[in-house]
């Protein structure tokens, strides 16, 4: 087993002692888990306070970067995590959702938090990815 930390220069200083993602070789097939992302730009900035759904094309675009620096994309996602602020933006987010996931259906859980690690932030999503050798 083989265990890689990814972190990358182009997103926001981390807040604390984590990573952006693990990739872990096991046998035939690399499993990748990512941090929960928000929509931050690399200075630590909000990007789009009050829009639910370009937060999460944000953070899609984010994990899309992430997965590709362990070799893998989007539609290698077999799971996913969605945390949001107000469950009134589900539809907004879930077209954002199922434009990204269009060659995969990876299995899902939405919940609804009272708020997320910075003031704007409306959504936060991690994935789980494998990517078959």
């Amino acid at each position: 087993m083989k265990k890689t930390k990814i972190n990358s220069s182009e997103f926001a200083e981390r807040l604390g002692r984590y990573s952006h993602g693990y990739s872990i070789e096991i046998d035939d097939a690399t499993i990748i888990f990512t941090t929960g992302q928000v929509a931050m730009d690399k200075n630590g900035n909000v990007v789009h306070p009050e829009d639910p759904a370009k937060q999460a094309e944000f953070i899609y675009e984010s994990l899309q970067k992430i997965l590709q620096q362990a070799g893998a994309s989007l539609d290698d996602v077999v799971k996913t995590t969605v945390f949001i602020t107000d469950m009134k933006d589900f539809s907004k987010i879930s077209a954002v959702r199922n434009k990204y996931f269009k060659n995969a259906e990876p299995v899902s859980t939405l919940v609804e938090v009272s708020k997320l690690v910075k003031e704007g932030c409306k959504v936060e999503i991690e994935v789980i990815a494998v990517k078959q050798k």
